[in-house]
């Protein structure tokens, strides 16, 4: 495709290789980010208003997350899967797998089984699908929510979260008077977002947002953060390689962020959405195709999985 006008929203503005990379890295560290650890809490909080049981929970990325010891809590009886499709990463959490990387943690909540890691969630499997901090890093977002939508099975609710566009705004002004290309990519506003899971095929969707002010005591504290966190992986970013003396002028920049506390402050705008997925619907037409999926879908009816 030759022109981003022909894109849907948020799909033009993430740099998929380099997104790609960043995972990679964050899938190494023995924690997931700790601000994605934070989020994960606030969404366990939300898990409360859904009133289904489900019998199988399926994490997507759960590298990136922290959520996995508090939705065991949670759903103690539900077989726990973990979809990563990324080869490297699942091999990596393979290995740490087999090698008891986790069995304290797994001792702690009472002996429940190691997640089974999948490349790709099998057709309506699962009554929840849980996705933490992923959707601002894919690349193609309508794909992504059509992949979860396919995954879950009818009446399963799906949860998730991710940056909004006024996520570290105020870097913006400074990159933008240097002419160092864009901090951040152009996240997607929670209305697009809501406009994609309808038309993905989900119901009722709940769109959310809440606002967070980080604070920094040093610009290269900032940094080390904005690193841990993942990084820049949008297409309009600087593209060639940086020096020490730019580095040094970032530092510099960084200092007009400081506010009436002394501290180097940054906005987040962090976005939760919940739908859930209906009975498919059949158009009718003068001829009709029903998969066999949704065929038996449609005769068991709603909450018969």
């Amino acid at each position: 495709m030759s022109g981003n006008e022909a894109l849907p929203p948020g799909t033009q503005q993430i740099d998929a290789a380099a997104a790609g990379r960043q995972r990679r890295r964050l899938a190494l560290a023995e924690q997931p980010p700790w601000l994605h650890q934070e989020v994960a809490r606030r969404m366990l909080e939300r898990l409360p208003v859904i009133k289904l049981q489900p019998t199988q929970v399926l994490q997507r990325r759960p590298s990136l997350g922290g959520g996995d010891a508090g939705l065991r809590q949670q759903y103690p009886q539900a077989v726990q899967q973990w979809w990563e499709p990324d080869d490297a990463i699942r091999q990596h959490w393979q290995q740490r797998l087999r090698r008891g990387f986790m069995q304290s943690m797994l001792e702690r909540l009472r002996g429940g089984a190691a997640p089974a890691l999948v490349a790709q969630a099998a057709t309506g499997s699962a009554q929840l699908l849980w996705s933490n901090m992923e959707l601002h890093g894919e690349s193609d977002k309508p794909g992504v929510i059509r992949e979860w939508h396919d995954a879950l099975a009818v009446d399963g609710f799906l949860m998730f979260s991710c940056f909004g566009p006024d996520s570290f705004i105020e870097l913006r002004p400074i990159y933008a008077q240097h002419g160092w290309g864009q901090p951040t990519p152009e996240w997607v506003d929670m209305h697009d977002l809501g406009d994609m899971l309808v038309h993905a095929g989900f119901a009722d969707p709940v769109m959310d947002q809440e606002h967070l002010r980080l604070t920094w005591e040093t610009p290269q504290a900032l940094l080390a953060d904005l690193r841990a966190l993942g990084g820049n992986a949008s297409v309009l970013r600087w593209p060639a390689l940086r020096s020490r003396a730019w580095h040094a002028r970032l530092l510099t920049a960084l200092e007009s962020l400081r506010g009436p506390d002394g501290r180097l402050g940054l906005s987040v705008e962090l976005v939760y959405g919940h739908a859930f997925k209906p009975l498919p619907r059949v158009k009718v037409a003068a001829q009709t195709e029903v998969s066999l999926e949704q065929m038996r879908a449609m005769i068991r009816g709603p909450g018969k999985h």
